[in-house]
């Protein structure tokens, strides 16, 4: 049982340090900064690969312990406790990535917006200009 929460509480560590990298990224991406952003992603894919091999871990703890689990209540409360920080994380982390997936696409956006004032600015400016160059070769020949 002592593997166990011990795997539970490296599983929190990990999800604290996924918690502070969407923590300090979100105050870039809100300032509009988005240099970071490919780093950002792979540290963040690293990071849950070292979640998805801990989870591994947990299952197989859980497995070779067997169907008959006698938990003493200090081991039991500590399993809770665990679990209790882990979903408070999850929570706070899908709260960010939301925050995160709203200040991309308002970038996205911003971004639309001005390529189609590019473009409509082009149309005008493409309005001014005059064709003498074509007509006097036509003139011409």
């Amino acid at each position: 049982m002592h593997r166990i929460i011990s795997l539970l509480n490296e599983k929190n560590h990990y999800l604290e340090k996924f918690y502070s990298l969407n923590e300090v990224e979100l105050v870039n991406f809100a300032q509009g900064q988005f240099d970071n952003l490919q780093h950002f992603y792979q540290t963040r894919e690293r990071i849950l690969d070292v979640l998805k091999y801990v989870d591994a871990q947990i299952d197989r703890a859980h497995n070779d312990m067997g169907e008959t689990i006698t938990m003493a209540e200090t081991d039991r409360q500590q399993v809770k406790e665990a679990l209790t920080i882990k979903d408070e994380y999850v929570s706070r982390i899908i709260e960010q990535d939301i925050q995160v997936l709203a200040c991309i696409e308002m970038a996205k956006n911003s971004i639309i917006k001005e390529l189609q004032e590019v473009r409509k600015n082009r149309k005008a400016i493409g309005g001014y200009k005059t064709n003498t160059f074509t007509k006097r070769l036509d003139e011409e020949v």
